[in-house]
């Protein structure tokens, strides 16, 4: 399969440069889109009443997403920074921009192995997924 437009769902943390990594191999050689996206879920239902909580965390989401887009030697696309329900808005955000691949990170740590949001994201994905273990 080829693929045309590949988003990189980021957690902002120290391991994101490593999904980049890997989704530019991938996008390089096919010359595909290529976009990041974070979603940011931890306040999603805890804060809805307080907007300039989530403006100050969404303006510091969108400080980060820079930082990473400036380290990639890629054309980024789009840079989507929200908050909600992981699975909900990157199915949105797929079928918004017709992306066809989706790479995600997954921390393979003891509580991730309890509570993980890979689950949730893999039996709500409309389309391919690549999953990269994140070791921390």
């Amino acid at each position: 399969m080829t693929y045309k437009h590949i988003m990189v769902a980021v957690d902002l943390s120290e391991e994101s440069h490593l999904l980049v990594e890997k989704a530019i191999a991938l996008a390089n050689p096919l010359n595909a889109k290529l976009s990041f996206i974070h979603i940011d879920d931890s306040y999603a239902e805890a804060y809805i009443g307080f907007v300039d909580i989530k403006a100050k965390l969404k303006e510091a989401s969108q400080s980060e997403m820079q930082k990473l887009v400036d380290m990639t030697d890629y054309p980024v696309k789009h840079t989507l920074v929200g908050s909600g329900h992981l699975d909900e808005e990157l199915s949105q955000a797929i079928e918004k921009y017709n992306v066809d691949l989706l790479v995600c990170g997954h921390h393979q740590n003891f509580v991730s192995k309890f509570i993980s949001s890979a689950k949730k994201i893999i039996n709500s994905s409309p389309v391919d997924m690549l999953v990269v273990p994140l070791n921390h």
